[in-house]
């Protein structure tokens, strides 16, 4: 089989990356062997390559922790909690980016009825992350306003229809002119220009201290946009840092406004949570994809033999959508 690698971190992962030769590996009696066919290219997946994402792997290492897929063989352990031709997703980091790898059954979710493959391929992370920063930071009520910045982003994307079907409003941010109309267009209520003095084109658009969250994957002074938009006793959430700059809070926010800051990780989310609850999310997640009520738009699909060509164009800021791996 092929199989995308890095033997070292790379500053560029598209130079660090190369696809390498491996025999197609045998289940254990509690393994399932599983035919990926596409797995997308996450800006973690990058930072995992540069060896700056939060969790360090040996080297070699393949990336990848996502992607559609079937499985082929499986351990006797596992017959009757899964059969040949199944359909999955991957929720683990266990390296997607080849053409076959083994995966527990605490690694994949079963898909319970079909969807389509690349929907179906980025269904473990951007959409559990928007649906569980939405979920888990209410109470909220039918009208209430969130804000975020990188709306574009798969994420932002999934944070935008997610919040639509709950029947909250969007408050989003992005760096491009051309992308306005495009969110609107997906059910974005406001979309702005990310740049100074947007915070008050926010306010004067939305009532004052209407906004209860504000959903940060940038940092810098985005993120500090994002605070000065947050009404009293209002949640900020960092899921990302896209500018590689840090978030300075001026102090009067914290003191006279009570505002919250908070991290998420879905990956910490996952290590809390039972199958069930986990198997629950998915469900909810894959049915709004077969409704097509949660769509991300794919930019392009590259063979796995132009993986780095792949993973060039999904280091590119100008890109309107997943850069997916067919394998």
């Amino acid at each position: 089989m092929k199989a995308v690698q890095f033997h070292e971190f790379g500053k560029n992962p598209a130079d660090a990356v190369r696809v390498e030769s491996s025999p197609v590996p045998k289940p254990g009696p509690d393994e399932l062997l599983l035919r990926m066919h596409f797995a997308p290219i996450n800006p973690a997946d990058l930072n995992f390559i540069q060896g700056t994402y939060g969790v360090l792997p040996e080297l070699p290492a393949v990336p990848g922790g996502e992607g559609y897929a079937t499985v082929e063989d499986l351990g006797g352990n596992l017959e009757g909690r899964f059969a040949v031709g199944d359909r999955v997703i991957v929720l683990g980091r266990i390296g997607t980016w080849r053409q076959f790898v083994l995966a527990g059954a605490d690694d994949v979710f079963r898909l319970p009825f079909e969807i389509e493959p690349q929907q179906a391929a980025m269904l473990g992370v951007n959409p559990a992350t928007a649906w569980l920063m939405i979920e888990e930071n209410g109470p909220w009520e039918p009208g209430d306003w969130l804000a975020q910045n990188a709306a574009n982003s798969g994420v932002g994307r999934c944070v935008i229809q997610i919040a639509r079907q709950k029947g909250l409003r969007t408050a989003n941010l992005v760096r491009r002119e051309s992308l306005v109309e495009e969110l609107k267009a997906i059910g974005g209520d406001l979309v702005l220009l990310d740049r100074e003095g947007v915070v008050e084109e926010i306010r004067q658009a939305v009532n004052p201290g209407a906004v209860k969250v504000a959903l940060n994957a940038v940092g810098g002074d985005s993120a500090l946009r994002l605070l000065g938009v947050l009404g009293s006793g209002g949640r900020h959430v960092t899921y990302g840092a896209m500018s590689g700059r840090s978030l300075k809070v001026p102090n009067g926010l914290l003191i006279f406004r009570e505002l919250t800051l908070r991290g998420f990780w879905v990956s910490q989310w996952k290590k809390r949570k039972s199958t069930d609850e986990i198997a629950a999310l998915y469900q909810e997640l894959a049915k709004m994809v077969k409704e097509e009520t949660l769509i991300q738009p794919v930019a392009a699909v590259y063979p796995i033999d132009e993986a780095r060509e792949a993973v060039a164009h999904a280091a590119k800021d100008s890109r309107d959508g997943k850069i997916l791996l067919s394998l």
